[in-house]
This record gives structure tokens, sequence and C-alpha cells, in this order.
């Protein structure tokens, strides 16, 4: 038997008004851009044009908070040549420790660094002869981690031979290296000496031992190059102003076509920034990146000083489910920022990790009870207020820090996210500062503002009426107190004396 269908009757869905309502769109909408029209649906011109503003306009602030930190590594690179960092073999050392003449993200005054900087695309494979006991990683143009240096990486601390490959690159892989695969042309390499290591000891060390050179020249190595950072006024920090954008376009036009995937090169191509194609905005589109970049910056700086922390933040705090203003730098302890999952990328993390600081290790989070070094930072004081340069304010730490080296507070410009630059030019407070006071129970009280309270000048920090600035606890060889969260700082709170 065969069933026949009759299709000369239309079949009619049964719609309802509501569902018709819902997937139409009315002749007038009242949006925070204004009024939208249509005709029965069809934007009117003056509408598009103002969607298309919107569109830009919103692409433009997104390339913006995404574009912070291969933006953060091309200034890096940048501040490196401009000291004379130009080659391989040419590297940075702050063999005097960093000062506040040098506009680095949140450097200390305790550790001497070592910054070398390669490009692959110049160069060729790379062979990067680490030295002993030393702490560091190679870090790409997008400021994503590739591989530890020292105990956490395959040298184990006691050095070795790197060889750092091209993302495209396909020859033969010699033996005897430790091979690494960037995803970009250009690396930045950063390596610190133990703080508990004299000062001229450690930095010989890095001398001796540091070599640096294409694979190509390795009968006949470049002779290294030390440039002396300390106390150099140099910049490392990316624009936050309309040249961001030609400062992502650099990074972009140079770097490999596959160190951002699809949907990032597709967000930067969509406001004029595309491998390949010059970079020229017209009047309209110049105007409104002018206009993003504000925004961009703006919302990068509530990220960081507010951190939403009932959603997108809520591990950042370091003492959850209290008012502490003491955050972590890496939210979680997560150097990917992809979420409990591992799968989700939290943008915000992103944002609030490398607007401040720069980076990235997992031996930066795996802590261990009395190794390795951990941080408290207070953007706010206890009032959740700005920290104002104009008042006066004491942070509390309780008896028996539990370090196993040393603890130190350092005092930033909220401005430049680097040392502040005051009459001190090494602005920090230490257990290993000369003429630190105790008070009786063993504690210390470390003053902010100014002036110093008399008497305490050791353990005062100066600030200037004109600025803002932020603190960072530091210590060295957290002890299990500190990681247990049984000891605690106290808040940075305004005070008089």
């Amino acid at each position: 038997m065969l069933l026949l269908l009759n299709y000369s009757q239309p079949i009619c869905a049964n719609v309802s008004s509501e569902t018709l309502k819902s997937i139409s769109t009315p002749d007038k909408v009242d949006s925070s851009i204004g009024t939208l029209e249509f005709r029965d649906g069809a934007p009117y011109p003056q509408t598009a044009e103002k969607l298309y503003d919107y569109l830009d306009h919103m692409r433009a602030v997104d390339s913006f908070l995404k574009g912070i930190q291969g933006a953060s590594v091309h200034a890096l690179m940048k501040g490196g040549r401009g000291l004379g960092a130009k080659s391989a073999h040419e590297v940075l050392i702050f063999d005097r420790l960093m000062n506040s003449e040098s506009l680095f993200l949140t450097g200390n005054t305790s550790t001497i660094y070592t910054l070398a900087f390669l490009d692959l695309k110049r160069d060729g494979p790379t062979v990067f002869h680490t030295p002993p006991n030393v702490m560091g990683a190679f870090n790409d143009a997008w400021f994503r981690f590739v591989e530890d240096i020292g105990s956490s990486g395959p040298d184990k601390g006691r050095g070795g031979k790197f060889l750092v490959l091209p993302p495209d690159y396909k020859g033969n892989i010699p033996f005897g290296y430790f091979p690494i695969y960037p995803r970009s042309y250009r690396l930045w390499v950063f390596m610190r000496s133990p703080s508990s290591q004299p000062l001229q000891e450690a930095v010989q060390n890095v001398k001796d031992k540091l070599r640096i050179y294409p694979l190509s020249q390795k009968g006949n190595p470049p002779r290294m190059v030390f440039i002396s950072a300390s106390g150099k006024a140099f910049n490392t920090i990316h624009p936050n102003d309309y040249k961001f954008y030609k400062h992502l376009n650099e990074v972009v036009q140079y770097e490999w076509v596959g160190m951002l995937n699809p949907e990032t090169r597709g967000l930067f191509a969509s406001i004029g920034i595309e491998k390949g194609k010059a970079f020229s905005p017209d009047e309209r589109m110049t105007k409104i990146l002018t206009d993003a970049v504000s925004i961009g910056n703006g919302i990068a700086r509530s990220i960081v000083w507010y951190p939403r922390t009932d959603k997108s933040l809520s591990d950042i705090k370091i003492y959850p489910g209290t008012d502490s203003a003491w955050v972590m730098a890496f939210p979680g302890k997560n150097i990917f920022f992809n979420g409990p999952d591992g799968k989700t990328i939290n943008s915000d993390a992103r944002v609030s990790y490398f607007y401040p600081y720069t980076g990235v290790s997992p031996a930066m989070t795996a802590i261990e009870p009395g190794k390795g070094s951990d941080y408290a930072i207070a953007f706010v004081d206890e009032n959740k207020e700005p920290f104002d340069g104009s008042k006066k304010y004491k942070l509390h730490l309780p008896p028996d820090v539990p370090v196993n080296a040393f603890w130190a507070v350092n005092i930033y410009d909220s401005q430049t996210r680097s040392m502040l630059k005051t009459s001190q030019p090494f602005p920090a407070v230490s257990s290993q500062s000369k003429g630190v006071q105790q008070n009786s129970d063993g504690s210390y009280d470390i003053y902010f503002g100014p002036k110093a309270p008399k008497g305490l000048e050791k353990n005062w920090l100066e600030t200037l009426p004109d600025k803002g600035f932020f603190v960072i606890l530091r210590l060295y060889g957290p002890l299990g107190p500190w990681l247990e969260k049984t000891w605690r700082p106290g808040e940075v709170e305004p005070t008089e004396y």
C-alpha cells in the first residue's frame, strides 16, 4: 500500500504573535547610543552608520584589552634596544639592582635581573646557555610561557644549553640541547639571581656562564655584551593613547602569522591592523581609536584597582570571604588564565595581570615552604579608596613574619606601575634594611606619607602629594603560616603621625 501525500495545500506552522514579535525589529528602538530607526526591519543609512561607529569602537576597545600583553613585550624589546641590547648576545643586567629611574612594571629593589631579547626571524635557531643558580623563563612575543630556567626547568638549576627554534623551523635539531618551541619569532627572557647570594658573586656568575648566539655561529660565537641597566632612565611600558594601536600593528607586521589565533587576528584586522597591509586609519577611524583606547585603558585600570571579586575575579583575593584589600598577582594562581577547567579564558584575569606586571612562569605560583617568593598587593587602602600621596598610611606586620629569607615592602606609581620616584631611589623597606625598627612584640609598622614619622625614618616610604601609589609586600622563602594564611598582614590604613 502506497502512502500518497498531497502537497497541493500549503502547510502552515502555527506561529504565535509573541514569537513573531520576538524575532522582528521595531521601526524605532531606543538604545544607549540613541534611537535606531528601521523600515520594516531594514536599517536606514544613518542608523547603519551609527551602528558601524559603535561596532568599530567596541572592537577597538576589545583590541586594546586583548593586545596589552603583546604591546607590553614590544615595549620591553624597545626599551632594551634603547639601552643598546640590539642583538641576542647583548643583554641587560641590573648589576647594582633596579631603582626608580627605570620605567619597568613592578620591578623590585632586591633582585639582580638579567634580561635577554631573542629574534629568531633574524637569527634562526638560537643557543641560550644558562648559568647555574638562576631562575627565570622564556616568554614569547605574546607574553605566553614557553619554558622555565632554573630548578623548575629542564636544566634543574645546574645551567644548560637551550636551543630556541623559530615557529616555522623545519630543519634538523642537533643533539645536546634542550629544544624549545615558541609560537613567535621574538622572545623576552628574564632571569633572577637568588637574593641570598652576595651581589657581586651573583653578577659574576651570570657574566661568566651566560652565553647566547645563533646556532649558525656556533663555531665562532660573538662575545657577550653585558649592559648595566641599574640607575638608567628608560621606558619599557606600552602607550595608553592612540599610539597603542601603532605599537600593536608593529607586533602584527613583524611576527609569525601563527602567533595569534584566527579569531584574534580577525579582531585586529577589523580595525585596520592586518599582517601585510598598511595601518592607515582615516579621520573617522582615528577619532574612534583615540576614544576607544581611553575607554580600554580605563577598563584595564578598573579591573586592576577594583576587580569584580563576586564574578570573574572571585579568586584574586588572598583572603576570600573577608573585606581585605590584599590581592594576588595571578588570580587563582593560574598563569594560563584558562579557568578551573583549563579551557575557558578569563580575559579579566589576563588584563589584571598584564596591565601592572611582567613575566610568566609556573614557578611563580608553585610555591614550596621556604623557597621562591610570593606577593601580596594592595591597590587600595582598608576603606577601598585609592591611595592619596598627600595623606599618611600605616601597614602593620604582625610578629614572626613567616619567611626563610626576608620580606620587603615596595611602593609603586599608580600611573606608570613602576617604582615611585621620590628622594628614595630604592623605594622599599625590608627586613634587610639597616635601621628598620621592630616593635617590642617583634612586629613591624611601615609608614607611608610625604614626611617621615619622627624617629621612624627607616620604617618610612615617601609619597608625593600629587601622586597616587600602590603597595606590594614580597616574602622571600615564605613559610607555612603565610601559605596556610594563619599569619596575615594588616591592611594599609590611613593614620596620623
